[in-house]
């Protein structure tokens, strides 16, 4: 992200079933949407029996991303956030596609976590509608997933992502289009079978009004409105008569639904069959549609970050209490990494000097959280933890990053793990590694004395780092801390010289 503001943002969802776009002003503050774009892509369609995404259905996605790319193309690094959800998450060979999806689109994509995705659901809802006191039910049907959630005003108390969407549903028992009564019932009870476990926290009883999102329930909505089978939203009432019609077809092509467009015959049912599962196993009587979605939570959350209101800052800060990390400890190691980045300024990384920095600051806030768990091998429970917890505000990149270097910091350097990372994190991570492990080292004694002054220069695999007024002779135990890092770096290809 530059340091000037961008005047303009947009973000992408890439679901199982169609990919969107919004495009928006800022002004004053404030989002105006100028452009919206959708196609219907039908990621999860494309799954063959291996979880790979076939050819065929690779290349109609791209081809929609090239006409996405178009119209962002000369947007400026960090005003555009794309997100893959359900279909991107399983698929084998989705790394694959990415690379071709984001040259495709000039912009970096993200893979998030369905509780993540339901996180974002619920702030594209909440900007919609404004604030009330109300306790908020919403419900998202995507193509692969479909999300629940509860919150009060924007923020969200109680998140899932069920592995069950309006594509796969639509796959398993709908099969080329074909409808019985005993198919349609099946698919209701897997459905519900699905809810189960969840039943109780999203009880009716639980909250005050119920709230649909998506494409799946903004096509269920205008076909019982049209019909005259509903005149308040999606009600239990409605979908009883929508469900009653649905099961005296043979074939959706004999659905014959005002409202109901011809790409969204092919899924509809199988959204239907969800709904339908949800309203009678959380006791819902009705339901209003909201036009907020995954897309316009992902562009108030990069507005956020914006205007330096990341909430994953927030998830940091969270999470190093909840582990008791020693956070006056952590700001001299801070201190000390802005110390080495100021020096070093851009001579040994290709990437955003916010972002590194922000990085490098979160990864010093949790890698002591796996002290919690043991000593012994703390910096491996603590990588554990962060690449497996829900962290509000993340993708899978983001923590798979931020765990890779917490997992680094100390013992071995080990450059195979940095090869697996995206570009440019793959060539960047190794020097952002170092820079962390050698201002953790310099703190090692935890005095709240002032740091030593010293010069530090990396160039190439060089790294020259020089204490002033001969202060190493005054402290043995980080002279032999740096011969021991000085080891391990050597092992991995670096020379780290000190004086």
């Amino acid at each position: 992200m530059t340091n000037k503001l961008p005047t303009s943002v947009a973000a992408i969802d890439l679901g199982s079933n169609s990919f969107h776009m919004i495009v928006c002003k800022i002004e004053k503050g404030k989002l105006r949407t100028i452009d919206r774009l959708k196609e219907m892509v039908r990621l999860a369609s494309g799954l063959d029996k291996k979880r790979n995404i076939d050819n065929v259905t690779q290349k109609k996605a791209l081809a929609c991303l090239e006409r996405f790319g178009q119209r962002i193309r000369n947007f400026p690094a960090g005003s555009v956030r794309i997100v893959g959800t359900n279909t991107l998450r399983t698929a084998k060979n989705s790394k694959q596609f990415i690379l071709k999806a984001e040259k495709a689109l000039g912009h970096p994509i993200e893979i998030i976590a369905g509780i993540e995705e339901a996180r974002l659901i619920y702030q594209g809802v909440a900007n919609s509608l404004g604030s009330n006191a109300n306790s908020r039910f919403v419900m998202d049907i995507g193509g692969g997933s479909t999300e629940y959630i509860i919150g009060t005003n924007d923020t969200p108390s109680v998140k899932e992502s069920l592995n069950m969407g309006c594509v796969t549903v639509s796959n398993l028992f709908f099969k080329e289009g074909t409808i019985s009564k005993k198919s349609f019932n099946k698919a209701v009870i897997y459905a519900q079978q699905k809810l189960t476990s969840h039943q109780r926290k999203f009880n009716s009883k639980n909250w005050d009004e119920a709230i649909g999102a998506s494409g799946s329930l903004r096509s269920i909505h205008k076909v019982l409105i049209a019909t005259k089978w509903s005149n308040n939203g999606i009600t239990r009432e409605g979908l009883e008569k929508l469900v009653e019609h649905i099961t005296q077809c043979d074939h959706v092509d004999e659905l014959n639904l005002p409202e109901l467009s011809e790409e969204r015959l092919p899924v509809f049912v199988g959204g239907v069959a969800i709904i339908y599962a949800t309203f009678k196993k959380l006791d819902i009587e009705q339901m209003t549609v909201s036009d907020g979605a995954l897309r316009e939570g992902l562009v108030h959350d990069l507005l956020n970050r914006i205007y330096d209101h990341d909430i994953r800052s927030h998830t940091i800060e969270t999470i190093a209490k909840h582990y008791h990390t020693d956070i006056k400890h952590a700001a001299r190691i801070k201190k000390s990494v802005n110390y080495i980045l100021d020096q070093l300024d851009s001579q040994c990384c290709s990437g955003n000097s916010k972002i590194i920095t922000q990085f490098l600051h979160w990864a010093v806030s949790l890698h002591g959280i796996g002290l919690n768990i043991a000593h012994n091998k703390y910096h491996k429970h603590s990588a554990y933890i962060i690449e497996n917890g829900d962290f509000s505000g993340f993708s899978r990149q983001d923590q798979i990053l931020l765990s890779t270097l917490v997992r680094s910091h100390r013992k071995k350097f080990s450059n195979s793990r940095f090869k697996k990372l995206p570009a440019p994190w793959n060539i960047d991570a190794p020097f952002l590694t170092i820079i962390l492990r050698l201002a953790i080292l310099l703190h090692r004694n935890r005095h709240t004395l002032a740091k030593p002054e010293f010069k530090i220069a990396i160039k190439a695999t060089e790294i020259e780092l020089q204490f002033e007024n001969n202060w190493l002779e005054s402290a043995p135990l980080t002279y032999a801390d740096l011969e021991i890092e000085a080891n391990y770096l050597k092992s991995a290809g670096y020379t780290l010289n000190y004086s």
